[in-house]
């Protein structure tokens, strides 16, 4: 019994991260609609856009490996948040670069539902989520 309370004995500070993390991918998925041009909800959800759902997937899943990456490294909770922030800028960050150097017509590609436009979208924010908590582990 004992061995089971020990383990149990960080319930409350994985409920604490983990609702965080519930909260930042929320307010990723509203900063990201901001940043980018189209909806990104519209597009998925009423045109079944896949180029739309492909690189909104991979800017959710690349701002999530971020985000575990803040998670496991951070000392406090309030450090977590900071680097959660940070993730969240370098994210939008990466949208940014790509659609104004890379590819400048790469939401007018989503909007047409051009896959490999979304393909391109989803391998960026997948590379700068890998790289971000990467660049987290000090």
């Amino acid at each position: 019994m004992e061995t089971i309370l020990q383990s149990l004995a960080g319930l409350g500070s994985f409920a604490m991260y983990f609702g965080l993390s519930i909260v930042f991918l929320f307010v990723f998925k509203l900063v990201y609609a901001l940043v980018t041009p189209h909806d990104e909800w519209k597009l998925v959800k009423e045109d079944k856009n896949v180029a739309a759902a492909i690189g909104f997937g991979g800017a959710i899943i690349g701002f999530s490996i971020a985000l575990g990456s803040a998670a496991s490294n951070s000392v406090t909770v309030i450090d977590f948040g900071i680097w959660a922030l940070v993730a969240l800028v370098a994210q939008s960050l990466a949208f940014a670069i790509l659609r104004f150097s890379f590819l400048p017509t790469i939401a007018e590609r989503i909007n047409n539902n051009e896959v490999s436009a979304g393909v391109m979208l989803a391998s960026m924010s997948i590379s700068v989520g890998m790289l971000n908590a990467a660049c987290m582990t000090y």
